[in-house]
């Protein structure tokens, strides 16, 4: 099953045009991947595909990257390359004649949209994302097998992180070792190695230090690497180094229970927000309410975050194919602790993609 079948542009052509829009134009990231396959460079020279309402989509490309983009583009993408004594943005606009308005890639470089501002004098600007994220929000079967197994590689690294763990190594002699772990387990990139030890738990992104772990210490360890198919891993599990505090082990078992709740809260046709509240009324109840200070999850997919995001306030409903993280954490301060699992919404409830034990690890 191709995880970027060849009729995506042509569902992406659609979109463009309900939502009144005569193209869109995507430059490399994220989007571009999604529609093409193609996981281009960042370049000062412009990749550009243009997809319109009315009209066959076309890649203006460098001529220098041509190769590399016949090996990943679907042969239904016309491509048009550029010298380098060519106006790729000139190029752009001749194929959209009287265009009003048209939608740019949300991480597209603003020397990039000031350009095409030029280019096209006469067409407003808009955001594509809105358009992009109708169809990238709910995965098809083969991108949720991408995604379970980025999720399989990255609880293999998880399992090796008890070894790894004792007194008088740095958090980022472990950091070191887990990296190394993630690309030998099947990523070819390592996005974040979060080692948080001691009071650095307490830090939800905390950056590896050269802190050295001692007994007693807990360890927050939330990892994720990119696959060869584009898509996210990301788990966090918490460790710790000989006996925890026995504050600590009490607001553990609160945590384990309120990351439990919110798992089992997902199902098609409750809203996001419900799976946060899941969560965070079980940590209130128990008095931590003000040491959870982070909405429940994010997206994944081709970004490690991206919608739908688990958060008081969205009221979006879950469908089937919407893939999230649930990872709520209590940080008191002293120490602290965060449960995550990348979890898939199924047509009658929710499939797990990280398996790693959520019992507190004593090392």
């Amino acid at each position: 099953m191709r995880l970027y079948p060849v009729d995506r542009v042509d569902r992406v052509r659609e979109a463009v045009a309900k939502a009144g829009l005569d193209a869109v134009l995507l430059t490399p990231g994220p989007d571009l991947r999604y529609v093409t396959g193609y996981d281009a460079h960042q370049l000062e020279r412009l990749t550009c595909l243009v997809v319109p309402a009315a009209g066959d989509p076309v890649l203006v490309l460098p001529r220098l990257e041509l190769a590399a983009a016949r090996a990943a583009v679907a042969p239904n993408v016309e491509m048009l390359p550029w010298l380098e004594t060519e106006d790729p943005f000139a190029l752009v606009a001749s194929r959209l004649p009287g265009a009003t308005t048209v939608g740019l890639s949300d991480r597209m470089w603003a020397l990039f949209v000031l350009r095409f501002r030029d280019a096209l004098p006469g067409a407003r600007q808009v955001l594509a994302g809105g358009v992009l994220r109708e169809l990238r929000i709910r995965k098809t079967a083969a991108e949720v097998e991408a995604l379970a197994e980025a999720g399989a590689a990255i609880d293999r690294v998880h399992a090796q992180v008890p070894g790894w763990l004792r007194p008088g190594i740095s958090e980022r002699a472990v950091a070191s070792r887990i990296a190394e772990a993630i690309l030998a387990e099947g990523h070819v990139q390592v996005d974040f190695t979060i080692v948080g030890s001691g009071p650095n738990a307490a830090s939800p992104h905390h950056e590896v230090s050269d802190r050295i772990m001692g007994a007693g210490d807990v360890v927050v360890v939330d990892i994720g690497g990119t696959m060869a198919s584009g898509y996210c891993s990301d788990c966090t599990r918490t460790y710790a180094i000989g006996t925890p505090p026995a504050e600590f082990a009490a607001y553990y078992e609160v945590l384990r229970e309120a990351q439990e709740a919110a798992c089992q809260r997902v199902r098609p046709g409750v809203t996001a927000e419900s799976i946060d509240a899941a969560a965070r009324s079980i940590i209130d109840a128990a008095g931590y309410g003000e040491a959870f200070f982070h909405r429940t999850g994010h997206g994944i997919g081709l970004e490690s975050h991206e919608d739908p995001y688990i958060v008081a306030g969205n009221s979006e409903v879950l469908e089937p194919g919407m893939a999230f993280s649930v990872e709520p954490g209590i940080y008191p301060g002293e120490h602290g602790a965060r449960i995550e699992d990348i979890v898939v919404c199924t047509e009658d409830g929710v499939r797990r993609l990280n398996n790693a034990p959520h019992e507190l690890v004593v090392v």
